[in-house]
């Protein structure tokens, strides 16, 4: 029987004084906190399984709430997300659950969140961002990411920009989003990488292309890991590994 791994973290890295990131693994999410090790579960492959991360947007209030809205209502709407169409909507969702939130409070208005995540099918993945957080599939031994970034070019002399041009929630008034989302075909053995900017943004495209072709599972994510704390930990890092299995 084929099988889904999953296996993630979630780190507050070196320089926050608390983690905003949130994570959901099918029926299982983990919201604001740190785990001390790499976790894994096993899926039979068969119902959609989402995979996804949501990072509470820095420097607006509450970003940690708005991440824990995304991934707990992905967590409820999971199992039906059969299509492109199924996860976009399931995205314009989230997005209105975070501008419900804020609504009337002003401790939480402008809070918003990047999301960025997959969907295991039997034969295929779906892979959806709003923001930021990002997407890798592994084939043919290359690293490529699928998931859209939603930033402006960096400036001159830097690789990478905190800014960016659509988030859930993070305006006064609400605004809507055109997710991105893609399908790619799914075979035993693939693997994929989903991840909040606490990992890309201190460590390079190729620095987790070379660890991921050496490392699987646990010993990927921790790997992964040491390389964004190594790099100095500038932000939250969260991530989830995917490997399909026979």
């Amino acid at each position: 029987m084929r099988y889904v791994a999953v296996t993630a973290l979630s780190d507050i890295g070196l320089i926050r004084d608390h983690n905003e990131d949130s994570l959901v693994i099918g029926p299982w999410t983990l919201c604001g906190t740190v785990t001390e090790n790499p976790q894994t579960l096993l899926f039979p492959l068969g119902t959609p399984l989402v995979v996804a991360v949501a990072d509470g947007l820095g420097g607006q209030p509450a970003g940690e709430v708005a991440s824990a809205l995304v991934v707990r209502r992905l967590a409820s709407l999971g199992p039906s997300l059969d299509g492109e169409e199924a996860v976009r909507e399931a995205v314009g969702l989230c997005n209105r659950t975070v501008y419900s939130a804020a609504d009337g409070d002003p401790a939480l208005i402008t809070m918003g969140t990047t999301v960025a995540g997959a969907v295991v099918l039997p034969e295929s993945l779906l892979a959806f961002n709003v923001g930021d957080s990002k997407v890798f599939g592994s084939a043919d031994d290359a690293l490529r990411q699928l998931s859209v970034d939603d930033s402006p070019p960096p400036a001159p002399g830097r690789r990478t920009t905190s800014a960016v041009t659509q988030t859930l929630g993070g305006s006064p008034a609400f605004t809507a989003v055109t997710p991105h989302v893609t399908t790619s075909p799914l075979s035993a053995g693939a693997r994929f990488l989903v991840c909040t900017d606490g990992l890309t943004d201190p460590v390079t495209d190729d620095e987790v292309d070379g660890l991921l072709r050496v490392h699987d599972d646990g010993r990927a994510a921790f790997e992964l890991w040491k390389a964004a704390i190594e790099a100095g930990g500038p932000d939250n890092i969260t991530l989830a590994l995917i490997r399909i299995g026979s």
